[in-house]
């Protein structure tokens, strides 16, 4: 028999014994789908996580004080503890570093605000922040109605706010908020715009749950200490990010008084550093995602090799009966080999539908944004199921071709 006819073969005892290959290509299926469930699920949030750094500008960093929100370094040993930027020195260094790059400043107000408006009531989850007129570009929001604020607004600090679709869709559901006011933090607000809808993300409600006022309201707003102001920077061009981020560095000591020989009282953090992270944490966790699918592919291929050795029993009459036709030992090595494989290779098949429905489904779940297509790990699934099918099959194989004619005939 050649290699077409094996494998012709191979789909008539499939037939055959249905049932028994039904159930064995599902003992596959659920180890490929651990498999490429896992990583995919991993490669979605992954993604999701992409298009959360992406918010604070392809190529941007922030400027914090140093110590102020890591207080301890390695060991336990306290790091000194710098003031935080203060509003005079954010504007300082937004104004001395030019049009080189898009500063943002914005400082959080409340992070458990309740907001109010025709006899209506949000749950007292929404964020409150203060931002100057380049926050939204910075942050990458974009306005699904209304307007940003104007010139004038920002520099007197009107009461007016951009607010998120949630807010939006609790207290004027039938209505446009354009215009109309909203009762927060003691005071009236007027909705001049409405952020675009962004749906949940790693972090929480994204721009969905935010207020946003200018950046001098916030300032004149009743609080019990200093606001920390973040200060961000953005470049238009990439290759200018390294020369925007030493002159920053430059501006910021001169403007914090860092003395000559003294550390940075600042820490820069860099929107790549992060991705580099990231990059890195994703690799341990698809290290460790691939060994559990690997673990569960095992206990698959050993229950695989069970049912084959079942089957060269069931069929050692047929071996027979083959032989005395004149089916050599390799022939009869290729035909059970080749079972194995297709059967490996229908189940496979199988579990990569389901492992990337369910991985792109548990992304979903912790708030991933859109569909991943994982061709690299659907491609290494199949192969994994070639593999498992040879190592799986080749052993009763070798016993099927190894039985005497004879005694196979004679076997009842």
């Amino acid at each position: 028999m050649h290699l077409l006819e094996n494998i012709r073969e191979a789909f008539r005892s499939i037939h055959s014994n249905l049932l028994r290959t039904v159930l064995t290509a599902l003992i596959v299926s659920i180890g490929i789908m651990a498999l490429v469930g896992i990583l995919t699920a991993i490669d979605a949030m992954k993604n999701s996580l992409n298009q959360t750094f992406a918010s604070l500008g392809a190529n941007s960093f922030e400027m914090t004080a140093k110590g102020y929100n890591n207080r301890f370094r390695r060991g336990g040993r306290q790091e000194r503890t710098y003031p935080p930027i203060s509003y005079l020195q954010a504007q300082q260094y937004k104004e001395q570093l030019g049009d080189d790059a898009k500063v943002g400043l914005s400082a959080f107000i409340a992070g458990a605000a309740e907001v109010k408006a025709n006899g209506k009531k949000t749950n007292p989850n929404m964020n409150v922040v203060a931002g100057d007129e380049n926050y939204l570009l910075i942050q990458n929001y974009n306005l699904g109605s209304g307007r940003g604020f104007s010139q004038t607004e920002l520099d007197n600090g009107a009461n007016v706010a951009i607010v998120g679709t949630e807010i939006k869709d609790k207290l004027f559901p039938q209505q446009d908020p354009i215009n109309q006011y909203v009762y927060f933090l003691g005071r009236r607000f007027q909705v001049v715009g409405v952020f675009e809808k962004s749906g949940p993300t790693m972090g929480g409600g994204g721009s969905d749950r935010t207020i946003l006022i200018p950046l001098e309201t916030g300032n004149q707003m009743p609080r019990q200490q200093a606001l920390t102001y973040d200060v961000k920077t953005a470049v238009q061009q990439p290759e200018n990010l390294t020369y925007v981020t030493g002159q920053a560095t430059g501006i910021m000591r001169a403007v914090r008084h860092d003395q000559l020989g003294q550390e940075d009282s600042f820490d820069l953090e860099r929107s790549d550093s992060l991705a580099a992270k990231l990059d890195e944490l994703s690799g341990g966790m698809k290290i460790g995602g691939f060994l559990v699918g690997f673990i569960t592919l095992l206990g698959a291929s050993i229950a695989l090799m069970n049912i084959m050795m079942v089957s060269v029993t069931e069929r050692t009459r047929e071996i027979g009966i083959r032989k005395a036709l004149g089916a050599t030992a390799l022939q009869i090595r290729q035909q059970f080999l080749i079972e194995a494989i297709v059967i490996c290779i229908m189940g496979g098949s199988f579990g990569i539908l389901l492992g990337v429905g369910m991985g792109n489904g548990v992304s979903l779940f912790v708030g991933s944004g859109g569909f991943v297509v994982p061709w690299l790990w659907m491609t290494l699934g199949l192969i994994i199921c070639v593999t498992v099918g040879l190592a799986s099959g080749y052993y009763p194989a070798s016993k099927a071709a190894a039985l005497d004619p004879i005694e196979s005939l004679r076997y009842e």
